[in-house]
């Protein structure tokens, strides 16, 4: 990051700031935005934005108490992303999930798919997960340089989605582009050239798709799959003859099951190459893994804020919150908290507290597949240790603009078997 980046942070009156821009986070630029908002105003009213008024909570203690109080800030009001649900175009299907309802509802229905992560399952999938890790790594071209993100982090995600869903194995690639689609927003990306019209028609694609599924599993044997569950549970058996609910839940089980895994597997390679110290000891000491995990999610945090609406008046951080106000939980700024993590900006791979990371949130809402991420990047990193000495970034990394989902597109690299 340039000095001139730095100064602009902060050089720009507080009142002014705006950490909602796309492009702070594809140019990697945030930290001193950040930095100062949690020195200044951890709880930050910007009056005028493409996305609106909002307060943004930055400092790792406000971001909690403010997920944890459903009773004051809702997930329903406005939805869990700052920017604002469409006003759907007459005749549209506007998608609604269980992450964006309020009790009683919310837990009805995410108890309903809930089993499919609970540790009896996962202890059924770890073998299945390591076969195609192996199967993965096995195949990786030594030698020549390759695109990190597209050989691993999104052919094991892609492998792990389809089995999660009972999804076709050989259409998998499907379920990734669909998910890119979710959060693919002018709001969110900062690209004014989207065709809405025509990333509605997509959606409506994996709604057909994932209604023929429905209408094929029906008739089959009950599985451990999510549509088998959503399908045998009452609360969600009906869930087909709702289309916005039935999209909705779709598109928020495969973006939760893509998008923390993957941007996780592709942060933690570029993590440990920009702190090979922490890749040595690493090295010198592989039952590190598990703990590593943890602290590769803090430090790339995949999902980059999560937003509320306030259903009172209610103080925050010494701020007066009106009822009707967006309120936005900055996770990426929780997690560089430098009054819970020493040395924030950096990885440390055995960082005593890297579990009090919040990148799967906090409360009724906390990320249901938070364990089966940990385990797919857990096994992964052993397979890795067990045949490169080094998988070497070797090129400029290219990541995403997007305020939402921490994204990255290239990460150039060599293997180095040992």
């Amino acid at each position: 990051m340039s000095a001139i980046e730095r100064d602009e942070a902060l050089d720009t009156p507080l009142d002014q700031i705006d950490v909602s821009r796309p492009e702070i986070f594809q140019n990697d630029t945030w930290q001193p935005w950040f930095a100062r908002l949690r020195k200044e105003a951890p709880v930050h009213y910007l009056s005028d934005s493409v996305n609106g008024p909002f307060w943004s909570v930055t400092s790792h203690q406000l971001i909690k108490e403010v997920d944890t109080n459903h009773e004051v800030f809702s997930s329903e009001k406005g939805g869990i992303a700052i920017v604002d649900p469409y006003e759907a175009v007459e005749g549209e299907i506007q998608g609604q999930s269980f992450i964006t309802m309020d009790e009683p509802q919310h837990m009805k229905q995410r108890s309903a798919v809930a089993p499919t992560v609970a540790p009896s399952n996962l202890a059924e999938l770890e073998p299945l997960i390591r076969e195609r890790a192996i199967d993965i790594l096995e195949n990786l071209p030594v030698g020549e340089t390759f695109n990190w993100v597209q050989e691993v982090s999104i052919e094991l995600t892609a492998r792990m989605l389809a089995t999660l869903f009972g999804f076709p194995y050989e259409e998998r690639k499907k379920l990734i582009h669909w998910s890119d689609l979710a959060t693919a927003v002018p709001e969110v990306t900062g690209d004014d050239s989207i065709d809405m019209k025509h990333r509605y028609e997509e959606l409506m694609g994996a709604a057909a798709a994932f209604y023929q599924l429905w209408e094929q599993k029906k008739t089959e044997d009950p599985r451990f799959d999510l549509i088998s569950m959503l399908i045998n549970n009452p609360e969600t058996a009906n869930l087909n003859e709702d289309p916005s609910q039935f999209l909705g839940n779709i598109l928020l089980l495969i973006v939760g099951g893509n998008d923390t895994t993957r941007n996780s597997i592709s942060g933690g390679v570029m993590a440990l190459n920009k702190y090979p110290d922490q890749y040595q000891k690493l090295r010198d000491n592989p039952a590190l893994i598990p703990n590593m995990v943890s602290e590769m999610v803090r430090w790339q945090t995949p999902v980059i804020h999560m937003r509320r609406t306030a259903l009172q008046d209610f103080e925050l951080g010494g701020e007066q919150i009106k009822e009707g106000d967006k309120v936005v939980m900055w996770y990426l700024s929780g997690n560089r908290d430098e009054s819970v993590f020493e040395d924030a900006d950096k990885l440390v791979i055995d960082r005593p507290n890297a579990r009090a990371h919040v990148s799967f949130g906090f409360g009724v809402h906390r990320c249901m597949g938070n364990r089966l991420a940990e385990m797919q990047l857990r096994i992964l990193w052993e397979e890795i240790m067990k045949r490169f000495h080094t998988v070497e970034v070797v090129g400029e990394v290219e990541r995403l603009p997007n305020n939402f989902i921490r994204g990255i597109k290239d990460v150039p690299v060599r293997v180095h078997p040992h």
